[in-house]
């Protein structure tokens, strides 16, 4: 008999395997074993659903761990990479044409694929990940992750064509979300998007009048690294991946369905 505020074992918790849940914390960089057992006794904790309880085993390949709903990264094998992508350079596993791709730059094994896309044409930080969930939840609008960028155009936006990228732009796809606009100079723009509709940025710099020239994201969600160079990549740190985690939130409800963000 099980008593209150205890949780439904798994098979990890009722054979005695697995990890403890506040070590599986420690590792994730949560903090200390001590820290991370507060974190358990607070009832900040969940494993499955269920709050968790201090000696609660996990196995983190199968179970779901959150902390203030948001899930961590604790399942052995996923990796984070993050590069800076030069034009040219296509988003996607492989291409019929023969064009170098994203995936041809960072380590062949394991498998990763990228988190949304950028054109071949635009440049700058891609994330590229085997981590299914999270790739989920940093594409899908729903969670409003957002995605910076420097964008060099023809001719120098005037105030009213900078107020209507920040109200919405009516594309054939439908009007815009909000966007966050700046001019840092007469002919280039900082604009802040969280959708991820096919080629966004530059049918919206089109629709007033001023055609992309040039195209560099600059951030994903937490994320920056002015100093990776074009065709760089490196590891996220477990901090980093804490970050996007708590960015992207926790997962939606059912009903909503996943829609990959496509070309920018």
């Amino acid at each position: 008999m099980k008593g209150p505020g205890s949780a439904p074992a798994t098979d990890a918790q009722a054979d005695g395997q697995g990890e403890r849940v506040q070590k599986v914390l420690a590792q994730a960089g949560l903090g200390s074993r001590r820290s991370c057992e507060q974190l358990v006794a607070s009832g900040r904790v969940h494993v499955n659903g269920e709050p968790a309880i201090l000696g609660r085993r996990v196995d983190p390949r199968v179970d779901r761990v959150e902390v203030d709903g948001v899930p961590i990264g604790v399942r052995p094998g996923l990796v984070y990479y993050l590069l800076n992508k030069p034009p040219g350079v296509v988003s996607t596993a492989s291409d019929p044409e023969g064009r170098l791709t994203v995936t041809a730059m960072v380590p062949a094994a394991p498998q990763v694929y990228p988190v949304g896309r950028l054109d071949a044409g635009s440049e700058g930080l891609l994330l590229l990940t085997n981590d299914g969930d999270l790739t989920f939840r940093l594409t899908h609008p729903s969670f409003g992750v957002e995605k910076e960028y420097l964008v060099s155009v023809d001719g120098r936006p005037a105030p009213g064509a900078l107020r209507a990228l920040r109200d919405g732009v009516r594309l054939d796809d439908g009007v815009t979300a909000p966007a966050k606009v700046s001019q840092p100079e007469p002919s280039l723009l900082r604009i802040t998007i969280h959708e991820g509709r096919k080629r966004q940025v530059r049918r919206m710099c089109e629709a007033v009048g001023h055609p992309v020239t040039r195209l560099v994201r600059t951030r994903i969600g937490p994320l920056r690294d002015p100093a990776l160079q074009p065709g760089e990549w490196r590891e996220l740190t477990t901090s980093e991946v804490r970050q996007l985690e708590k960015s992207a939130g926790s997962r939606p409800g059912r009903k909503a369905k996943a829609r990959r963000a496509r070309d920018v």
